[in-house]
């Protein structure tokens, strides 16, 4: 073998040994909010145009916040199955629009659901009324919200905002969203339902904590208390759930992003979080 060969050879070995060395540490670099997290909790917001259905689970427990209207249940039931959940341990209805209460009465009679916990505003409609006759077929165990609700469901804290009005003034179905706050490990998480802004004036008369993750109440619709909510709450990740034919406001969006959130649109695709407690990891 010849001295320039050698060389060669030597050469090769040397910068091969480098890019070991630069992929292992690109490795250990490598920010854990993309993909890398497997085991933890998961939040998947379901692509539902807009509406609201969200997925809380990890390998023991699962928690299903509003069903999106009547043509999201297959979609709800084929993940529930593909991710292999057997039951949900609560199904909470924030309030009874049937973008957020369309496919309950599917999931009902096709799933064990242990516990209901639901908004204290009736509708008069038919996706009520199915819901109602699902419920009493089912017999599960249903909670009416009269005052805030704090429990453990395995490693997850869940509190539940009560209201505080039988009925409001304005927007009542919309006001009579319950409020969902989620706590697993250092990551916290808020779900606004439609929340208007006698709720949302409510909600912040009483909270002043930030949350990891904000689920953006009302669509995206720029409301005179989304600065309020923004600036109190300071997400860093943001989901927004809107259709392309009804899109956020532009002015929601930029407000999150002043914030420093990471805003994410249903209307663009579902979005699966992972976190272990204090990365997250986001994928679509």
């Amino acid at each position: 073998m010849g001295y320039n060969e050698i060389m060669k050879n030597k050469l090769m070995a040397i910068i091969g040994g480098i890019l070991a060395i630069l992929l292992i540490v690109a490795f250990a670099l490598w920010p854990k909010g993309k993909s890398e997290i497997s085991d933890g909790l998961k939040i998947y917001a379901f692509e539902a145009g807009k509406a609201d259905a969200f997925l809380i689970y990890d390998d023991e427990n699962a928690i299903l916040i509003d069903t999106g209207e009547k043509e999201l249940g297959d979609t709800i039931l084929e993940y529930l199955e593909l991710n292999n959940i057997s039951k949900l341990d609560y199904l909470i209805i924030t309030h009874f629009d049937k973008d957020h209460v369309g496919s309950a009465a599917q999931i009902l009679e096709s799933i064990t659901v242990n516990d209901v916990l639901q908004s204290n505003y009736p509708k008069d409609s038919k996706v009520y009324v199915n819901y109602l006759e699902a419920l009493e077929k089912a017999g599960v165990n249903v909670t009416t919200v009269a005052e805030d609700l704090d429990f453990g469901l395995g490693n997850v804290r869940v509190v539940v905002d009560a209201l505080a009005e039988e009925e409001y003034i304005s927007d009542a179905s919309n006001n009579s969203s319950l409020i969902v706050k989620l706590y697993y490990g250092a990551t916290s998480w808020l779900f606004m339902g439609d929340a208007e802004d006698l709720r949302l004036s409510e909600y912040l008369s009483k909270n002043s904590e930030e949350f990891t993750f904000l689920k953006v109440p009302y669509h995206g619709h720029n409301q005179a208390q989304i600065s309020n909510l923004v600036d109190t709450v300071k997400p860093k990740l943001a989901v927004i759930t809107s259709s392309n034919e009804e899109p956020e406001d532009d002015e929601v969006v930029s407000k999150l992003t002043q914030v420093g959130a990471e805003v994410f649109l249903t209307r663009k695709g579902a979005v699966l979080f992972t976190t272990d407690g204090e990365n997250i990891a986001t994928s679509r």
